[in-house]
């Protein structure tokens, strides 16, 4: 048990406890799935970004009853969340913190992880140590833990000259730190011809490119499988499957190909933008759940006591024989996409469809009833 679970669980009061986690990304699930299953919540926002919590989803009781939002606390920058103040506030509402994309980057872009996993003292639902590992430069990073498990990941590229084929190359954003820069190339030719023009947009700087990934470009269609393991069952779920809407890709694939020469010199952004629900054959059930079984065994060595809760595998099917997921991306935490309740597949598991933040509350709650909230927490 860590301290902060250990001091948290000494003074909570288990009949109030506040599922909590930073106003972007994923609050609102959270916020719905805690008020779905009678646990309290709290929303952290920044300064001008309150409005949506605190008003347009805030929960009201009179008739009609409506909103999921419980409070807002509202800092100046969402990097004020490590101040003391701000944590002896949350360990005053019993808060488990319950960590989303939005709290990684912004606290990121001022403290290493070393200082967000030691800066929050409440306890987390979920294995704070495995949140770094989403990062490429990291150590025991996701690539790591990708060939740990057997999964398949994209073939990388150590330098331009070695590129023989289509290529993905991912660098940081020149002027928006938690952005990536994408371009395609097929020859080292390209590669350096699409980075300079990159430059020249200011979009790339010389420092990300040197820090670049190269990796083969998946031809097939994107598919994330967000799972949740459960300490407290033992198992594996596949919560939902979803794909991304992403700025400007999905111009792209609208253009007449007519067109195509005007936006030659349009640079990639592949910007999140939104979800859309998106099934998967029977057939590809199976090596899904392989793959997220071999994962969370490899995280529980790395990273004990490894996955705790939600994560995703972000994946492309390729054609074969056989046809094959290939992971280009993982995310350690609760997935941006509201819309996977909206696949059939917590239904077919619950007969119900559940969300993966009413998820995560039924986790915390039946941690509670059965005295095993030290499982779920770090």
């Amino acid at each position: 048990m860590t301290p902060y679970v250990e001091r948290a669980l000494a003074a909570y009061d288990r009949d109030r406890l506040t599922l909590c986690s930073v106003g972007s990304h994923s609050a609102l699930e959270v916020a719905s799935g805690a008020r779905a299953v009678g646990l309290r919540n709290l929303v952290v926002t920044a300064a001008g970004r309150a409005r949506t919590y605190a008003e347009h989803f805030r929960r009201r009781s009179d008739d009609p009853q409506r909103g999921c939002v419980d409070d807002v606390l509202t800092l100046e920058n969402f990097s004020d969340l490590l101040e003391p103040a701000v944590q002896a506030e949350l360990f005053a509402r019993n808060v488990i913190f319950v960590a989303n994309r939005s709290f990684e980057v912004y606290l990121h872009q001022r403290y290493s992880y070393a200082q967000i996993e030691t800066g929050m003292t409440v306890p987390f639902f979920g294995n704070r140590h495995l949140l770094r590992a989403e990062e490429r430069d990291e150590a025991d990073n996701q690539y790591d833990l990708l060939q740990r498990a057997g999964v398949r990941y994209p073939q990388q590229f150590a330098s331009p000259e070695a590129i023989d084929r289509l290529v993905m190359v991912k660098a940081p954003h020149a002027q928006v730190s938690f952005e990536r820069a994408f371009f395609l190339a097929a020859s080292p030719q390209e590669f350096h011809a699409n980075a300079e023009r990159m430059m020249r947009a200011g979009i790339l700087d010389a420092q990300g490119l040197a820090g670049a990934v190269i990796e083969e470009y998946l031809l097939g269609p994107s598919i994330n499988l967000n799972f949740f393991y459960s300490p407290v069952l033992g198992e594996l779920e596949l919560c939902g499957t979803d794909t991304r809407r992403q700025t400007n890709l999905e111009g792209f694939r609208n253009l007449p190909p007519s067109m195509f020469e005007a936006a030659r010199d349009v640079p990639m952004r592949l910007e999140e933008a939104g979800h859309v629900a998106a099934t998967l054959t029977e057939s590809m059930l199976e090596p899904a759940f392989e793959m997220g079984e071999r994962f969370v065994a490899a995280a529980r060595d790395a990273y004990p006591p490894g996955v705790i809760g939600p994560f995703a595998l972000q994946c492309a099917i390729v054609a074969g024989p056989p046809k094959a997921f290939v992971c280009y991306d993982v995310s350690l935490r609760i997935p941006g996409s509201p819309g996977t309740r909206f696949t059939p597949y917590s239904f077919y598991r619950w007969g119900r469809d559940v969300s993966v933040g009413e998820r995560i509350a039924m986790e915390v709650a039946m941690a509670r009833d059965a005295g095993r909230l030290a499982d779920v927490l770090t």
